[in-house]
C-alpha cells in the first residue's frame, strides 16, 4: 500500500503543493472513519471521534498541514471532516440513544449549526470525497443535493462507496445511481481497497 500511496503523493505534488480535501455525506456513513484512516496512513494521527449516535461530528474537524516528505517530495494536505448533512434534525432521534431531552435538544441545535457550516465550507475546499453507505439506497435527497452543489461550484469530487465489509453492501447500486461520477468502493473501518482510493484521488480529483 505504501508504494501506491507514495505514487499518489508524487503525482499530486506535480499539480498542487497544498490541498484542502473535504469529506462530505449524510450522517453515519463513515466520513470520520475515512478521514481517520487517511490521516493515520499519512501521519499516524486521527482526525475525530467516531460514534454510532448521529451527528457526532457537529463542527468541521480539521487536520491541517498534514505533511509527508519522501523521495524529495513534500506535500501538505488539510483534511476537513464535515458534519453530516441532513434534511432535518429531530432531537427525539438522539433520545433513542439514551440522551436526556435537554441534551438531545442541545445536540440538535449544534448539529443544525454544523450542517450550515459544512455547506459554507464548500467555498473553501479544493476537492471533495462524497461518502455514501453502500449498504443503503444511495439515491436520496441529501446525496442528490450535495452532488448538485459540488458540480455547480466546479469542485472535483469522488464518490466513496463505504462499508463494503458489511453484509448487504452493494457498490454496484451506487455506481448505477450516479453513473456520471467516479466511484470507488472501500471499507474505511478495515482499510480494504484504500490503495484504489489513493489511485482514484490522483486521477479524478487533483
Amino acid at each position: 500500500m505504501w508504494k501506491r500511496l507514495l505514487n499518489f503523493l508524487q503525482r499530486l505534488f506535480l499539480r498542487k503543493k497544498s490541498v484542502r480535501l473535504g469529506f462530505y455525506g449524510s450522517t453515519n456513513v463513515g466520513k470520520t472513519t475515512l478521514a481517520n484512516r487517511i490521516s493515520m496512513d499519512l501521519i499516524g494521527e486521527g482526525v475525530g471521534t467516531v460514534s454510532p449516535i448521529p451527528h457526532e461530528t457537529r463542527a468541521v474537524m480539521r487536520k491541517e498541514h498534514v505533511e509527508l516528505k519522501a523521495s524529495g517530495y513534500s506535500l501538505v494536505m488539510d483534511l476537513l471532516d464535515m458534519p453530516g448533512i441532513a434534511v432535518k434534525v429531530d432531537y427525539r432521534d438522539f433520545m433513542e440513544f439514551g440522551l436526556s431531552k435537554a441534551d438531545a435538544q442541545a445536540r440538535a441545535k449544534e448539529a443544525t449549526r454544523g450542517i450550515v457550516e459544512a455547506i459554507k465550507w464548500l467555498e473553501n475546499v479544493d476537492a471533495a470525497l462524497v461518502v455514501v453507505d453502500s449498504t443503503e439506497d444511495p439515491y436520496n435527497q441529501v446525496n442528490i443535493t450535495l452532488l448538485g452543489n459540488l458540480e455547480a461550484k466546479n469542485i472535483p469530487l469522488l464518490i466513496v462507496a463505504n462499508k463494503i465489509d458489511l453484509p448487504g453492501s452493494d457498490a454496484k447500486r451506487v455506481r448505477e445511481a450516479f453513473p456520471q461520477y467516479p466511484v470507488v468502493e472501500v471499507s474505511a473501518a478495515t482499510g480494504e481497497n484504500m490503495e484504489k482510493l489513493y489511485d482514484e484521488l490522483a486521477v479524478h480529483l487533483l
